[in-house]
């Protein structure tokens, strides 16, 4: 599978959340946020297990455990309680910081250099979500805004690290272990902060069950494929389609504004997005690829062909 087509595939996966906030205010339950991510990764999860008919060995139980914790459980438990203390034009803009936060982490942990582009790419991405979200009277919350840079830091650490211990399993149930991880760190505090709901409507159910299926099982299927076949600083910024998709959708379909300066703002946007995205790979330090494949020290790869050394790593897989 050729690189651009790899990056179109994993681009859908922060598109389609973008719709999530349509969905969520037009068909789910009000304030019901927490009921809303656990809803979305549990049973999603379970049924990704139960496919894939395969649990955790050795050390990949706690590694699951934390690269569902910090992709899923920890990521939107804190994305909630910044949407719910900011406005969310801040916590989309916190968001944005993502792509500078990956390239920090990858440097440290995947030996990948921090080129210029990516930085200039990565401001102008906040840059322009910036533009397109931000209001001038947003008020701005200290516990939102830790939340906010907390789940940032959350989701780009999970990113790395799903990068760097790669995966044992087929993708599926890789996916399937991190969501019904996620969703089992979420229950505890659904119980404790919102509780059940007396009732469902059809209407709450269909929502449930295309952000169940469409938005997180799918979905990040496709973004943990992207992660493996390209650099992982490259697909952070895949993630500012996320914002610009809301926006649209809002316009669209629900019949939001949309000023001069939120398309300069989109546009800057996907430009950041478009740089970044195209960053060249840096090759991994051995340790970190030793790391990436846990095989490796047993099972040597064979010497590298001309058709292998151009191949994005795990396009085998």
């Amino acid at each position: 599978m050729s690189t651009v087509r790899t990056a179109l595939l994993t681009a859908l996966a922060p598109a389609v959340w973008g719709t999530t906030y349509a969905v969520t205010t037009q068909w789910l339950p009000e304030d019901r946020p927490l009921l809303a991510a656990m809803l979305r990764a549990l049973p999603a999860g379970l049924v990704l297990l139960a496919v894939g008919h395969r649990l955790p060995r050795g050390s990949w139980w706690w590694r699951a455990a934390v690269l569902g914790t910090l992709n899923i459980g920890a990521f939107f438990a804190l994305l909630f309680v910044s949407a719910y203390r900011l406005p969310g034009g801040v916590a989309a803009t916190l968001g944005a910081v993502q792509p500078l936060v990956v390239a920090g982490l990858a440097a440290a942990l995947l030996a990948e250099r921090v080129r210029l582009r990516t930085a200039l790419a990565g401001l102008a991405g906040v840059t322009g979500i910036a533009l397109l979200v931000l209001r001038a009277d947003a008020r701005l919350d200290g516990a939102g805004l830790a939340a906010g840079l907390a789940g940032t830091v959350c989701v780009a650490l999970g990113m790395v690290l799903t990068r760097r211990w790669g995966r044992p399993v087929p993708l599926l149930t890789f996916t399937g272990w991190q969501l019904a991880a996620g969703g089992l760190v979420l229950v505890p505090v659904v119980l404790a902060v919102e509780g059940l709901p007396a009732g469902l409507t059809a209407q709450n159910v269909g929502g449930f069950a295309y952000l169940g299926v469409v938005g997180t099982a799918a979905a990040y299927a496709l973004w943990f494929r992207g992660l493996e076949r390209l650099p992982v600083a490259a697909v952070s910024f895949l993630g500012l389609l996320s914002p610009v998709v809301a926006t649209v959708v809002g316009w669209i379909a629900l019949g939001e504004g949309l000023t001069a300066g939120q398309l300069a703002g989109m546009v800057l946007a996907l430009a950041g997005l478009a740089v970044g995205a195209t960053t060249p790979r840096t090759p991994v330090a051995p340790d970190a690829v030793t790391d990436l494949v846990p095989d490796l020290r047993r099972d040597p790869l064979p010497a590298p062909t001309a058709s292998s050394v151009v191949r994005p790593v795990g396009a085998a897989c």
